[in-house]
């Protein structure tokens, strides 16, 4: 046995719903491996732990093991973890056989799940509207799952949300980007030459990315509006000094958990007559509009697009999900109309070293909440387990999911 770990973690088998429950002994109380692989999926160069949070895993009595050169992409050299005190795995599988906590960013691989000990645990953002065979597979293997993006909006969860951290680092990182891509300066600015007028930014989808991608805009000078179907949303975009565009219909898009909700046809084609109008006018376009579990709407059409200005920019940060822009491509930057349109494959890899590093402290925050129940067991009635769990060893919890993949 190699230094640093301790044995598998006893484990003790009960009935649950006629399925059979492999519960490890006092989990909390036990010095359990936490480990960290390094990511696979496509553009993806985040990783799941970072230094300084291996110390307070360390320090809660746990032993931490990152697959070799996880953080590389990030600047989070091997040297950095084994500074720290984690142990670096090469051998990829055996770290998926011992380790008792898989920590990740991207949903495994159903490969990687088949070598993962009975009664293991996965958290991570798992995207469990569009990895029905994850979940089926993390049932096989009797692995319990915790899926981050189905946290509660509460108070108590708001250290632990994932979406919320990585959304603010998106919104920033649209603006630089389309900055970057716009052919003019963005703020005012005046001269012996002459006067340069501001860029006018348009956001569409004021959540969290989008109140970052208003405040990155206005704070580089340009002159920001921005639309959301939740009423709610506009004291916020007010707030940060944009403009509020509004559909002069009596409807709201406000859901449950504060989220945006499908609108009626109407609505719809009220939004799309405001848009279009206000579209002729702007030179950055960021949308963000996204309804969970469905495809993001489209709210720019190819109609649209040709009645905007020539060098005009968009970024579609809803691109993963079907976009909010006609003619938007995951992975490239295409040009219609005149128009450039940037569909970014992983928008949060650009800046990956600091999204790691929130996205480390969620995962932190929800593991320690994980154990906390009864002399370190886990609290299945506390409301952000009860939210975010997916699969119990051989069965899955979740009542959004255990019809929709079961069978």
């Amino acid at each position: 046995m190699r230094a640093g770990f301790e044995p598998p973690l006893s484990l003790d088998k009960k009935p649950y719903n006629g399925a059979t429950l492999i519960i490890p002994k006092k989990l909390g109380q036990n010095r359990m491996l936490i480990a960290a692989l390094k990511e696979t999926a496509l553009y993806e160069k985040r990783v799941a732990i970072t230094p300084d949070i291996v110390k307070k895993y360390k320090d809660m009595g746990h032993s931490v093991a990152i697959e070799a050169d996880a953080g590389k992409e990030a600047q989070y050299p091997n040297s950095m973890f084994e500074k720290a005190g984690a142990e670096i795995e090469k051998d990829k599988q055996s770290l998926l056989k011992k380790a008792d906590i898989i920590l990740s960013v991207a949903p495994l691989h159903k490969e990687d799940v088949t070598f993962l000990k009975q009664g293991a645990i996965v958290i991570g953002s798992l995207k469990p509207y569009q990895n029905h065979e994850l979940l089926k597979s993390f049932v096989k293997a009797k692995v319990t799952s915790f899926s981050l993006e189905l946290l509660p909006r509460i108070t108590r969860a708001q250290s632990m949300d994932v979406l919320s951290s990585q959304s603010n680092l998106a919104g920033y990182k649209a603006v630089i980007d389309a900055a970057s891509e716009f052919g003019r300066a963005l703020p005012l600015m005046m001269t012996a030459a002459g006067t340069i007028p501001a860029a006018r930014v348009l956001v569409l989808g004021a959540g969290v990315a989008g109140l970052q991608a208003i405040a990155t805009a206005k704070r580089l000078g340009a002159i920001v509006s921005a639309f959301d179907v939740r009423a709610a949303a506009k004291e916020q975009v007010e707030s940060l000094g944009a403009t509020f565009i509004q559909v002069h219909i009596e409807e709201t898009g406000d859901a449950q958990g504060g989220y945006a909700k499908e609108m009626s046809e109407e609505y719809k084609k009220a939004q799309a007559d405001r848009l279009a109008e206000v579209l002729t006018t702007q030179d950055i376009v960021i949308t963000t509009a996204q309804i969970p579990g469905k495809p993001a709407p489209i709210l720019i059409t190819e109609a649209m697009l040709k009645t905007m200005k020539t060098g005009s920019v968009i970024i579609d940060l809803a691109v993963e999900n079907g976009g909010n822009c006609e003619g938007a491509v995951w992975g490239k930057t295409v040009h219609k109309h005149g128009v450039t349109i940037v569909g970014p494959a992983n928008i949060l890899s650009r800046i990956a070293s600091d999204a790691s590093q929130l996205y480390s402290r969620n995962s932190f925050h929800f593991v320690k909440n994980l154990f906390s129940g009864e002399n370190g067991s886990i609290p299945w009635e506390d409301a952000i387990i009860m939210a975010t769990a997916l699969t119990r060893n051989d069965a899955i919890v979740h009542p959004q999911f255990n019809t929709s993949t079961q069978g």
